[in-house]
């Protein structure tokens, strides 16, 4: 059995227009994650103002929600860049692998998630 330290993106899937990232692991399991959620849990230093756990940065609408590219950094995260400019959060691996629960469940819950560094 693989850690999550071992478990890495094999695909990512963002069509153009759509509103969902989805994404296959490389143990065999497959995570969608709204753009929304992407959104408001972007782990930059603007939106989490580098103090405790990454938490909901806000509620975004429009091309906010419009993935304009992914870029890989290294071998352990992508960077999003979003319609409306904002292209500064990187996300590793554990941070999308810990934000997949959030695509199955509600909007409200997502807003209320928390996480560690």
């Amino acid at each position: 059995m693989m850690s999550d330290e071992e478990v890495v993106p094999i695909e990512m899937r963002a069509p153009e227009g759509a509103r969902v990232m989805e994404i296959d692991w490389s143990d065999g399991t497959s995570t969608r994650h709204p753009h929304v959620v992407l959104r408001g849990f972007c782990p930059c230093a603007h939106c989490q103002g580098h103090q405790g756990p990454i938490q909901w940065a806000g509620d975004f609408e429009g091309a906010s929600l419009d993935i304009t590219s992914i870029e890989e950094v290294g071998s352990y995260a992508v960077r999003i860049a979003w319609g409306d400019g904002h292209a500064t959060g990187i996300y590793t691996w554990r941070h999308l692998r810990a934000l997949g629960p959030l695509g199955e469940g509600s909007l409200d819950d997502a807003r209320n998630a928390r996480f560690g560094r």
